[in-house]
């Protein structure tokens, strides 16, 4: 029953999320909302999808909570439903941004899943990954959460900058320029096939010479 109810659940979110206009303020995403809403709070947002589940019980989110807490920098995390149905299709970084433009405030953005937690860095001094994922199937939100800021590098030589909002831009399909006929190339070209031609034809001829010269041996021996 409970699984019915998740993804009745689930249902209802992706039809609000998608009937929303392509151009429309991501601020107006649910899952945006709710998230800024409660990191008023709290820094670790759970979306009911995930509250309770395996990975993210109680424990799990106050143990991840304290990680935040040391962290060298502001960090804020939410645990919501993503995939290629949502707005933001599989770009999980975009959504992070929306999260950090939506809340205002300078800090390390972190959305988790079950499986991967994807980050970006607001207006703050650090290296950080697109994603990191989950070291086992067992793996709880503290640990996604450790892994990811393992790989956070804070440095006052990084630039910062606004977390991005908008898709990336397409990546250009390489093209390949045809190769230029020249007569030299075609005479080698057709040389190189008469020759393989020739190869192949020899190759195919000794055993018939072989079975020839055989018989004719045989043939002799006889008379």
């Amino acid at each position: 029953m409970r699984r019915v109810l998740l993804a009745l659940a689930a249902g209802l979110l992706v039809v609000l999320t998608s009937t929303t206009p392509a151009n429309a303020d991501f601020r107006s995403d649910p899952r945006v909302t709710a998230a800024v809403a409660a990191w008023k709070t709290n820094r670790v947002y759970v979306d009911p999808l995930f509250a309770g589940s395996e990975g993210f019980e109680a424990e799990s989110v106050r143990r991840a909570a304290e990680l935040i807490a040391k962290a060298p920098v502001p960090v804020y995390a939410a645990a919501v439903p993503t995939g290629p149905w949502f707005p933001e299709k599989r770009d999980v970084v975009q959504l992070a941004g929306w999260l950090a433009v939506a809340n205002g405030k300078p800090g390390l953005y972190l959305v988790l899943d079950e499986y991967s937690t994807s980050g970006a860095a607001h207006l703050i001094a650090v290296r950080s990954p697109r994603t990191t994922y989950a070291s086992s199937s067992k793996a709880t939100a503290a640990d996604e959460v450790a892994a990811y800021l393992d790989e956070v590098e804070v440095d006052s030589d990084y630039q910062p900058s606004a977390a991005r909002t908008t898709p990336l831009p397409d990546e250009p399909e390489p093209t390949y320029e045809p190769e230029r006929f020249t007569p030299a190339k075609a005479l080698g070209n057709g040389l190189g096939g008469f020759t393989l031609g020739l190869m192949g034809g020899a190759l195919l001829a000794l055993p018939v010479l072989g079975l020839a010269a055989l018989v004719a041996r045989r043939r002799e021996g006889h008379s």
